[in-house]
């Protein structure tokens, strides 16, 4: 409502000020009234002045004389200038009437004249309520449908007989480890998330590895049909306690603060895993489909990098039909399509990267070097991109 109180009070102001100056008051035609008035008050002090004995008769007349000639020359700009005022006099302010008439009706449109006031404190208050009020593990769980079908025969026997294991065996965790992985293969992502839970807890607190946590939180957030609740919360903090740099992690994270009204906090996240990589990370697509949806919530104007050229879902497809040998020949084809590529037009650094890297693992320590001295040539203006490729190339085993 205070909104409208002002906007009603400026636009009042605008239509005043615009109707007084095209009513003269500002412009030629008000000048020539006040001279007018001013030449009028002077002829009455002459007479005064000769009635006082002030000014002689021949001093009176030439005053006279030279005032009415002042008059004279202010009636006519008075007369041109309401000639040429009474045309544009109303236009003005009801052209603005009309402007603000269309706006109003264009809000009432397009706008949301019913939303109310949304500060930052407020909406800071409505996520942490959001947050707070989310279902619990096992609401969420309640509330999403059957996952998975039914095991085959041999293979369901096999899970009762492990299931049953556990039960006559409830500390050894490794027991759970294994029920947690296979439950998950049938999508039992509930069950899954408990054996993974009793797992941790079995084992010293010194031997729970940061993934072990990531994957329990995989599992609650999907057992809970993709809602990151308290439970799975406290499972990726533990997770980051232990590896702040946990991709899997900072990928659910972002996602919590999606779903609890903080895109802000989410496109920070979302924009480092996407940038910084691995490019072949599971998160990648979701990354790439999703963040400027993201980004446009949090108020940023983002473009995501383009993606680097790699093998498509249909190449990986065939080359897992393929035999060892074909498998080979097509990697070569693609590694020397890459570089055949580079060579030529040149590309970032995360490009000569990942030929140095693959010549490497092909046993083309020449190739890799000779790769390796052109990207560095390519990118001696940017040390980030140096320390990348110098990387690549320890890892392909031929840094010196």
């Amino acid at each position: 409502m205070l909104f409208w109180i002002f906007a009603a009070a400026l636009a009042a102001l605008v239509l005043a000020t615009l109707w007084r100056a095209s009513a003269g008051g500002a412009g030629p035609l008000g000048s020539a009234e006040r001279d007018l008035t001013v030449y009028r008050d002077q002829l009455a002090e002459v007479d005064r002045d000769l009635a006082r004995g002030v000014i002689g008769p021949e001093e009176a007349g030439r005053a006279r004389v030279e005032i009415s000639r002042r008059i004279l020359a202010a009636d006519k700009a008075r007369a041109a200038g309401g000639a040429a005022g009474r045309g544009p006099g109303l236009a003005v302010p009801v052209l603005a009437l009309l402007a603000l008439a269309g706006a109003g009706a264009l809000y009432l449109r397009l706008g949301t004249p019913e939303m109310p006031d949304m500060p930052m404190s407020t909406r800071l208050a409505a996520a942490e309520a959001l947050k707070a009020e989310r279902p619990t593990q096992a609401e969420a769980e309640a509330a999403v449908p059957p996952q998975g079908a039914a095991p085959d025969p041999e293979f369901a026997a096999l899970m009762d007989r492990l299931r049953a294991s556990t039960e006559e065996r409830p500390d050894v965790a490794e027991g759970f480890r294994l029920l947690a992985t296979y439950e998950a293969r049938l999508s039992n992502f509930a069950a899954a998330a408990r054996a993974k839970a009793r797992f941790i807890a079995l084992l010293p607190p010194a031997e729970v590895r940061a993934d072990d946590h990531a994957e329990l939180a995989d599992l609650l957030i999907r057992a809970a049909g993709g809602l990151v609740t308290a439970e799975a919360e406290a499972a990726l903090g533990a997770t980051l306690a232990r590896d702040p740099a946990n991709g899997t992690a900072r990928f659910y994270l972002g996602l919590m603060e999606f779903q609890t009204g903080r895109p802000d906090r989410s496109f920070g996240l979302w924009r480092a895993l996407l940038e910084n990589g691995p490019q072949d990370a599971p998160w990648i697509p979701y990354l790439r489909e999703n963040i400027a949806t993201v980004a446009a919530l949090a108020g940023v104007d983002y473009a995501p990098p383009a993606a680097l050229p790699g093998p498509s879902a249909a190449d990986m497809a065939a080359a897992s039909e393929m035999s060892a040998e074909d498998r080979a020949a097509m990697i070569r084809t693609m590694v020397e399509g890459l570089e055949t590529r580079l060579g030529a037009e040149g590309g970032e650094a995360a490009e000569w990267a990942r030929l140095i890297g693959a010549l490497g693992v092909l046993g083309e320590s020449d190739r890799a070097r000779a790769a390796w001295d052109a990207a560095r040539k390519a990118h001696a203006a940017d040390p980030a991109a140096l320390a990348e490729i110098d990387a690549a190339a320890q890892g392909a085993g031929i840094a010196e």
